[in-house]
């Protein structure tokens, strides 16, 4: 019987051994587990904050280059400086105030100031006050330059403004009657126009070879022995309820609330002589037609977006001149 009994104990001790020593050993080997699922972890961890790293070192990189470049077109667009240019208000202030967004990007600051004359624009051009203007046709350039000893030249050309005759007081040439006064321009090169403008239409008779000088003592015949009111050119149009017919530059007819298309009872054609005659320039003192300031104007000027918003604009008031 003790025999037996020793016999248990010592088996329920082998047992109690055995099944101890496996406990160690599965608990061991979840320790090294999780040691290595830890490093793993922290592993991954570093390698996603390297990553992290290097992509905040890339964006702030890219971020100074972006920097940088915005600073250099900031640079060259100070370095490019000022364009001041004098214009009619209607249309060539108008048709600037589109150039000046362009000009802008390119790096320029176009100064557009407003004359209602014919005569201060070019004077302040002449005396280097301005850079350059935009309200005349070449004859009225050529002609100011012999008469007021200005030195003036052609930058390029923008767009001409066909001239027209607008109802006053009557609505239809076919109601002229003896004595009725028609109101133009009093200045030498668009009184010709005026005056060749009638003559086209029947209404008088110029002397021949009277072309682009003629005045109303070139008229030769004048069946209906209309009054020829002259006026400076900016009056014209603010006559109209008290005469018969107004003759009218484009801008003025535009001011005046005129459509070329709708509203005038005659117009020179877009393929006439006297149309592409009288093309509207960019005019600047001799020797500066080829600064980089006046190029570039000139450039936007004729570019596509300028000439697609004359179009869109002025209802054939105003065609962008092509060369």
């Amino acid at each position: 019987m003790k025999k037996l009994l020793a016999l248990l104990v010592v088996s329920t001790l082998t047992f109690t051994a055995l099944t101890g020593c496996g406990s160690s050993d599965n608990a061991a080997q979840t320790d090294d587990a999780q040691q290595e699922e830890a490093t793993g972890e922290a592993d991954a961890a570093d390698d996603a904050d390297a990553e992290t790293d290097d992509d905040a070192a890339a964006d702030e990189t890219e971020e100074a280059a972006a920097n940088e470049s915005d600073a250099e077109e900031t640079a060259e667009a100070e370095a490019k400086g000022t364009i001041k240019v004098a214009a009619s208000p209607t249309p060539h202030a108008e048709i600037l105030a589109q150039a000046k967004t362009i000009l802008a990007e390119q790096g320029w600051d176009l100064e557009v100031t407003e004359f209602e004359d014919y005569v201060q624009p070019n004077l302040i051009v002449e005396s280097g006050d301005f850079d350059a203007n935009y309200f005349q046709h070449i004859p009225y350039l050529n002609d100011f330059n012999e008469k007021q000893g200005t030195h003036l030249v052609n930058a390029g050309g923008i767009h001409y403004e066909p001239f027209g005759i607008y109802p006053g007081t009557k609505s239809s040439l076919d109601e002229i009657a003896d004595g009725d006064v028609i109101a133009v321009p009093n200045d030498t090169t668009n009184e010709a126009r005026a005056l060749l403008l009638l003559e086209a239409n029947g209404i008088i008779t110029l002397k021949e070879g009277a072309g682009l000088a003629a005045t109303v003592n070139d008229i030769e015949q004048n069946p209906n022995n209309v009054q020829i009111q002259e006026l400076e050119a900016a009056q014209v149009s603010r006559v109209k309820d008290e005469v018969a017919f107004v003759v009218l530059n484009g801008n003025y007819a535009l001011e005046a609330g005129f459509s070329v298309a709708n509203d005038s009872i005659a117009y020179e054609t877009s393929d006439s002589e006297a149309a592409k005659t009288y093309v509207n320039v960019i005019a600047v003192k001799e020797g500066n037609e080829t600064s980089e300031g006046i190029q570039a104007l000139v450039e936007v000027l004729k570019s596509d977006a300028i000439k697609q918003y004359i179009n869109d604009t002025y209802d054939g008031a105003v065609i962008p001149f092509e060369e």
